[in-house]
């Protein structure tokens, strides 16, 4: 027992009474309920609670629904254009927070870039339904740009967290010697600071895509007629009629996030 005390003084939350119980009882929580989502999204009959037999039905349903498709399509296009726009925007206030020397006010821009973490959600898409609303007064425009934009706006700041902590790791000996090799500014950047810098760029731009499909409150907000995502498809659906080819169109969603969230994770702990 004596070697397995923790030093004094130390603390770790692993070694507390019940920690292990509580952990599990959350987990179970947390996916028992999508567990059951995917095997009845397998199920043979149209009940959703009853088991009927193993079936390939609901998702051969789900991909001959011609709107499901179209919603599909529409919510991968919202996503890449904002995690591009977002990740790109990402990459340069990240530079512009570490690789600069400090100044009264940083802390500041650091905490306004990542602001909209910490604003609800329903807050962010009231401000944006109102901003829009001003501007189409003014443009008559009413098209996509609108939902391009509130999703790109929204995914910066969780674009930027992987990126700006990759900075912060990265050692700053390479890009002095490459400046010390009368590199410009550039080519320091193209040869040196990217390539240590991408797997922090794909995980950025991963979580962003995650955060911009699986959006609802903001796209519900700012989505005009005609522009429904996937996720609002669905929701629409099950405010009629609760199908398991719904649970097959969330399956795969959850199938899609969980890839994506992974992949994050393994190129979130790269190391130079």
């Amino acid at each position: 027992m004596a070697d397995r005390a923790m030093p004094r003084g130390r603390f770790s939350v692993r070694e507390q009474r019940g920690f292990t119980t509580v952990a599990i009882l959350c987990f179970v929580m947390l996916y028992a309920p999508m567990l059951t989502l995917v095997i009845y999204s397998f199920n043979d009959g149209d009940s959703i609670a009853v088991w009927e037999g193993f079936s390939w039905r609901w998702y051969e349903i789900a991909f001959n629904n011609r709107e499901i498709r179209q919603a599909t399509v529409r919510s991968l296009q919202v996503a890449s254009f904002a995690t591009v726009v977002s990740t790109i925007t990402a990459t340069m206030a990240a530079l512009a927070t570490t690789r600069t020397p400090s100044y009264r006010g940083l802390t500041f821009v650091y905490a306004l870039v990542n602001q909209p973490l910490m604003v609800p959600e329903i807050v962010t898409a009231v401000a944006l339904l109102v901003f829009f609303a001003i501007v189409k007064v003014f443009t008559g425009y009413t098209g996509m740009g609108y939902l391009l934009a509130a999703h790109t706006a929204f995914c910066i700041p969780f674009a930027y967290m992987p990126i700006r902590a990759r900075l912060e790791d990265m050692s700053l000996t390479l890009e002095q010697a490459a400046a010390d090799l009368y590199a410009t500014p550039w080519r320091t950047f193209r040869h040196v600071t990217l390539p240590l810098l991408l797997p922090g760029i794909l995980a950025g731009g991963m979580l962003a895509f995650v955060i911009s499909l699986d959006d609802v409150v903001i796209t519900l907000f700012v989505a005009g007629p005609g522009q429904d995502t996937l996720p609002l498809y669905v929701i629409g659906q099950l405010r009629r009629i609760v199908t398991p080819e719904m649970n097959a169109v969330s399956s795969l969603f959850l199938l899609v996030s969980a890839l994506l969230v992974t992949l994050f994770f393994f190129l979130s702990r790269r190391r130079k």
